[in-house]
């Protein structure tokens, strides 16, 4: 290979590696944030918040996090992890809160603490999974400040953008939801997806499935019965050729 063409393929190679270098680079600080990452995000739809917790106070392994609601919400409910044991702390309300149901309340769920059986090892990460039914408004942030505790020291991710502020600039941002607009598909907050296969087949309208599955079990049967049929009438010529 000629020297030009050597210096051209390693100058390549060199411009290939930076690149990687610094896309993992990148991939490493936005994964250092406490985050959240929704199954959904449909205004007045039930929704899993992951929470992934991706690393300790620098050197040190995390033994408890706790994540606040903000005000919107009223109710959450932890999914079991056995690495964790779980608390929801219930706050009294200033004055009777309305529903969109029409009932009122006078406490809510304020913060869900999950203390470590263990302390996390800061090279390794878990995921808190919370379900929440998200508000029935489009277009708002809701906010969940959150905070990491150490063996050794704490943080606290709480920060929250001001208007116009590229949250990405944020030291340590709150984790956060942008709640979409509502599907139209999703009813009560449930999507139809939830609806099994075998629960569609029993409300089909004209009832063509019932008919369809009565007559393959009748089919069925039928070739049961023939078969049976056939090997008695062979096993009697059998006997009697004997």
């Amino acid at each position: 290979m000629k020297k030009s063409s050597f210096r051209r393929t390693l100058s390549a190679t060199a411009i290939a590696g930076c690149t990687a270098a610094l896309m993992m680079a990148g991939l490493a600080g936005a994964s250092a944030h406490v985050s959240i990452n929704p199954d959904k995000t449909a205004a007045n739809s039930y929704a899993l918040l992951t929470f992934g917790v991706p690393h300790g106070c620098d050197t040190s392994g995390t033994t408890k996090v706790t994540i606040n609601l903000p005000e919107e919400l009223t109710h959450a409910t932890p999914t079991v992890n056995p690495n964790w044991t779980i608390e929801k702390v219930t706050q009294t309300l200033p004055e009777p809160k309305k529903l969109a149901d029409g009932t009122s309340i006078t406490k809510r769920t304020s913060q869900i603490v999950y203390t470590a059986k263990a302390p996390l090892d800061p090279h390794q990460r878990d995921a808190l999974v919370l379900s929440v039914k998200l508000p029935d408004t489009a277009g708002k942030t809701l906010y969940f400040p959150t905070l990491q505790n150490c063996e050794q020291g704490q943080t606290s991710w709480a920060e929250i953008p001001k208007d116009g502020q590229d949250p990405h600039s944020l030291k340590a941002p709150a984790p956060s939801v942008a709640v979409t607009a509502a599907d139209a598909a999703a009813g009560d907050g449930h999507t139809a997806a939830s609806i099994s296969a075998e629960q569609a087949a029993s409300v089909s309208d004209d009832g063509s499935q019932a008919r369809s599955w009565a007559a393959l079990i009748a089919g069925v049967a039928g070739l049961v019965l023939g078969s049976a049929a056939f090997f008695r009438s062979r096993s009697a010529r059998a006997s009697a050729s004997k």
